[in-house]
């Protein structure tokens, strides 16, 4: 699909189908005003009759009317103009799409209003429409041969009301594509059964992305690379499986040498047994999205490497698989983490933990300017927020904020929760330094806190990802989230 700008007047262009927006008081934005004075009040007279109401979303497909060269002209609903923000935006470009493929129509020309909020500009709006549209496209259908391949658009014209935004609007088509098709990098994956995407897996579609791009190496870290570095916590998860562990290390080298790192970190398991605290059947197949934290962080470096910006980014995975077996870490273990931390593992299903504090502390030596790790941690998280929004910690106000108004702008929200010292009494041991749980109360918070006693040396966040990260029922299925936060906030910079 490939998307383009234009700056005409609309009822000259020939185009198969020309995309407008109706508000419900059946007003007119100015670009379909243009097109109703060409027609003689057309589409104010069929408003008017009440076929289309204007509401969020609403659908009507027009054929040909003298005075506008379009083959087509479909109608979408805008809701009350004065509300028409970001998210509303958002869903009547959903609307727009789903129409274009239900009526098989490739090849459009869209013309949908700036929007009547402050914050955002020509490059916002083209980002937001171009990574709806992308994602749109996306059908898991790589374990389902038979299913055949959807209605795919082929071209998307983007017309403008004010020349003056043509180049910030390119330059938004240009991040939207981009962050789309990260998304889309990590559906697949998250998407992908486990007894295909394993650790190593995960390593070798890393491997192949630095292959397509300059700017990008990888290296991927053996067992006994790990055991030599002291990874010790790392390596228990994935005591009980026959897959191989990995560290997964992506540097994406877009500025000078010298120019400290952003990194982000994401919980690789690519399958969640819960080892010998065993999960209950029901649902555990899900548990073959527990890698998604590693999805987000291979899609944001696929679109890096698209982009091309002028930082450094490192991107690194930790991974493994969990499960139980004669040779599986068992409740009571103690094991010796790379920081020399020993941790009592009181729960083998807390394993997320237990791979992301040997990762927090080899990120140490490319002495970031700040370090996000994602994980699908704690169902707990999805107790507390569901899955309208992601779980966000830090003991850094400056960079939550941040990531806060990040997940504001991407549509891609957050939510902060403390990590205060006071919960770090719940993950007393008596065995060990620190113990991996701590109780059943505020479980996302206590998850934090274990995490934030390996990320003292630099600025940290955590994203627990664990309701946002797929969708259940008939949706089911990888959401491709936070990459479009993550991608704001390192973009920003």
């Amino acid at each position: 699909m490939n998307f383009s700008v234009k700056t005409s007047n609309p009822a000259t262009l020939a185009t198969p189908v020309i995309v407008l927006g109706l508000f419900d008081d059946g007003t007119l934005p100015p670009l379909s005003a243009e097109i109703d004075n060409t027609t003689r009040s057309a589409l104010s007279r069929i408003a008017k009759a009440g076929d289309i109401k204007g509401k969020l979303g609403d659908v009507l497909l027009l054929q040909k009317i003298d005075g506008c060269k379009a083959q087509r002209i479909l109608l979408i609903g805008l809701g009350k103009a004065k509300e028409l923000d970001a998210k509303k935006y958002a869903t009547a470009i959903r609307a727009t799409v789903k129409a274009l493929q239900q009526y098989q129509l490739a090849n459009a020309l869209v013309t949908l209003p700036s929007l009547d909020v402050t914050d955002t500009n020509a490059e916002r709006k083209a980002a937001l429409l171009a990574r709806l549209f992308v994602t749109a496209q996306y059908r898991y259908n790589t374990t389902k041969p038979k299913a055949g391949k959807p209605f795919q658009l082929e071209q998307i014209t983007l017309l403008l009301e004010d020349s003056r935004e043509r180049m910030p609007a390119q330059r938004g088509l240009a991040t939207g594509t981009a962050t789309g098709r990260g998304m889309n990098v990590a559906r697949e994956l998250g998407n992908l059964p486990a007894n295909i995407c394993t650790p190593t897996y995960l390593g070798k579609q890393a491997l192949q992305l630095a292959k397509k791009s300059k700017l990008l190496t990888t290296q991927v870290l053996s067992e006994a690379q790990m055991k030599r570095l002291g990874m010790h916590s790392l390596l228990s998860v994935g005591n009980g499986s026959a897959q191989s562990s990995a560290l997964i290390v992506m540097q994406y080298k877009g500025a000078a040498a010298s120019e400290r790192p952003h990194v982000i970190v994401g919980k690789g398991i690519t399958f969640d047994t819960g080892g010998i605290s065993l999960k209950g059947g029901l649902g555990m197949d899900e548990m073959k999205f527990d890698m998604c934290g590693a999805a987000s962080v291979l899609g944001v470096m696929n679109a890096l490497c698209e982009l091309k910006p002028k930082m450094n980014v490192i991107g690194v995975i930790a991974s493994a698989e969990n499960m139980p077996s004669g040779t599986a870490t068992k409740p009571g273990d103690v094991v010796t983490t790379m920081s020399g931390q020993t941790v009592e593992i009181l729960n083998t299903d807390a394993e997320g933990r237990l791979v992301l504090c040997d990762a927090l502390t080899y990120v140490e030596r490319f002495k970031p300017k700040s370090v996000v790790d994602i994980a699908t941690l704690t169902g707990a998280c999805i107790t507390a927020l569901g899955s309208v929004c992601s779980g966000l910690m830090s003991p850094d106000d400056k960079l939550a904020q941040t990531l806060y108004q990040c997940g504001l702008d991407s549509l891609d929200p957050v939510w902060r929760l403390p990590l205060w010292e006071e919960y770090q009494e719940q993950l007393k041991s008596n065995f060990a330094d620190i113990a991996n749980i701590g109780g059943p109360k505020a479980g996302t918070v206590t998850a934090g806190c274990f995490l934030a006693r390996f990320t003292k040396k630099y600025t940290w966040a955590h994203l627990d990802i664990a309701g946002t990260a797929w969708l259940q029922g008939n949706e089911k299925g990888a959401t491709g989230r936070p990459v479009p936060l993550l991608l704001e906030y390192l973009l920003n910079h």
